[in-house]
């Protein structure tokens, strides 16, 4: 499934198309995606402008001039691919104008703006979903209305992390991976982030405060490399992992940075540690960590 990195670098791509254009058709291929299409849907957007495009945990966001919400998620396959009416001269439409190459036969959601320009939903296995909400809603929407801070915002600081993990017993893993306490952190950049700090990911989340809930020195060493290396992966364009693809149908390239994701039984790459990388489940996912630096 596509992490926050992926989904803000589609985020990325789809607003300069987006943003201050009138959506002059929606075509739909079927009634729902994986939950049934709001009523009216095509009729409801038809004629409104985008004012803009924002994210939101793994939410894609297009703010309406009615001052509703176009909230998208792309599930496990769901891409966005964007066409040109004009091809000679694509430049206003931004950098991501390219032809797609995914099977016409998944494009359920097709995006017609005035300009020319065609967005594509296209989707294989159908678990993406969207939704109109207002805007005055959102925060209370059930999609929204129990997510956690913003892993790249202002809100998750060490002592926020603290005052979370206090007394907590399950692993550290399983914490950053609650969307109720950082919305957006997934598996992959969990793992990475993870061994950047130097923590072992069955270490007790409580570990992460300190006598009244202060930061420990583990939540002050993590919260740090949680941004950097969400950082790192967006401007490498995210990860391609299996369906993954940007909207222009290129792909990612952390996953060429990786350090323990997908790297079981090679050695680990910190300087001068003669550990391998080693793979277990937790909560049915797969995590990687090195045995010998990971030990606190």
């Amino acid at each position: 499934m596509p992490e926050l990195p992926e989904v803000e670098t589609v985020c990325r791509g789809l607003a300069p198309v987006l943003s201050g254009q009138i959506i002059a058709s929606v075509k739909l291929a079927r009634p729902d995606l994986r939950f049934p299409l709001p009523d009216r849907f095509a009729q409801r957007l038809e004629g409104r402008r985008v004012r803009s495009v924002s994210r939101r945990a793994k939410y894609i966001l297009a703010h309406l001039d009615d001052d509703s919400v176009l909230a998208m998620h792309l599930g496990m396959t769901g891409r966005f691919t964007i066409a040109a009416k004009d091809k000679a001269a694509p430049e206003p439409l931004g950098e991501y104008v390219y032809g797609h190459g995914a099977d016409a036969r998944h494009d359920h959601v097709v995006f017609r703006l005035k300009n020319g320009a065609v967005i594509t939903y296209n989707d294989a296995r159908r678990f993406g979903y969207m939704s109109l909400i207002a805007s005055q809603d959102l925060a209370h929407d059930p999609f929204f209305a129990n997510l956690g801070v913003e892993p790249l915002g202002d809100d998750l600081t060490p002592e926020y992390v603290a005052a979370k993990a206090a007394g907590r017993k399950s692993d550290i893993k399983a914490f950053l991976m609650d969307q109720r306490i950082i919305a957006g952190l997934g598996n992959i950049y969990v793992c990475e982030a993870l061994y950047r700090a130097r923590l072992k990911p069955t270490l007790p989340a409580g570990r992460l405060a300190a006598r009244g809930a202060k930061p420990s020195d583990a939540a002050r060493r993590l919260v740090p490399h949680i941004k950097a290396v969400l950082t790192e992966a967006i401007l490498a364009g995210g990860s391609t992992l299996r369906d993954y693809q940007h909207t222009d149908g290129s792909s990612g390239s952390f996953q060429e940075s990786f350090s323990v994701y997908g790297r079981e039984g090679e050695p680990c790459l910190t300087p001068g540690c003669k550990g391998t990388v080693r793979r277990k489940t937790q909560g049915g996912r797969s995590t990687f960590f090195c045995g010998v630096c990971q030990r606190t």
